[in-house]
């Protein structure tokens, strides 16, 4: 069975379930991302996510679709709702995935993030590109020594939900926190690893209901 997804034509967003058996079935989550956020349909959170993270070593990896950077231990990870959840990947989209208010932002980081059980949980942070120059990362080659709480926002402010991965398999659940603060990034960031594959973000999916929350 084939297994090559894209964002366009006969193995795009619309054709992934029917690429695979896997995928088919992951497509079958009834609670599927991206979605539309609006701060009308939320209810209040009022739990903390409590970040640790540190400055530490990452590896890259131009795998499906995107430029994946993946830590080389567990030495970054966050607390959330009594779980431990430990850094395991961080790639881009762009343009955003996730709309807020109707806007899309030129640029979504997800820092993909999962617990000793399995459960993945996934923090969003939009960004739009400005022209300053400096890295974010030392050394220019496959290794690279970085701090991932510098892609956080200032702002706490977040929306909480439950969906699915973006890309396939699509499967869920996937706990999503999407930090409605936008960030600058230099375009320097993004033109080092700016390939032919972009846009690359899966179509917003329908929100079937699902109960949406915000903390402020």
């Amino acid at each position: 069975m084939a297994r090559i997804w894209s964002y366009t034509g006969e193995t795009g967003p619309e054709f992934w379930p029917n690429l695979s058996q896997e995928f088919y079935e992951a497509a079958q989550f009834p609670l599927q991302s991206p979605i539309s956020l609006s701060y009308e349909e939320t209810q209040l959170l009022y739990e903390e996510i409590i970040f640790h993270y540190e400055r530490q070593r990452f590896h890259i990896k131009n795998q499906n679709d995107t430029i994946h950077f993946e830590p080389a231990n567990k030495g970054s990870f966050i607390d959330f709702l009594n779980k431990r959840y430990y850094l395991t990947d961080i790639h881009f989209h762009m343009p955003s995935e996730h709309i807020i208010t109707n806007e899309q932002i030129p640029l979504e980081f997800h820092l993909v993030h999962k617990n000793n059980d399995g459960g993945l949980l996934v923090c969003a942070v939009l960004f739009y590109l400005t022209e300053e120059t400096a890295p974010l990362w030392e050394d220019e080659n496959s290794e690279f020594l970085f701090d991932p709480s510098l892609l956080l926002p200032l702002n706490s402010g977040y929306f909480y939900y439950e969906g699915s991965l973006t890309t396939p398999p699509t499967e869920g659940p996937v706990q999503w926190i999407v930090f409605d603060q936008k960030k600058p990034i230099s375009s320097f960031f993004i033109e080092r690893f700016k390939t032919n594959l972009f846009p690359n973000n899966r179509p917003l999916q329908d929100k079937r209901d699902r109960t949406i929350y915000y903390k402020k």
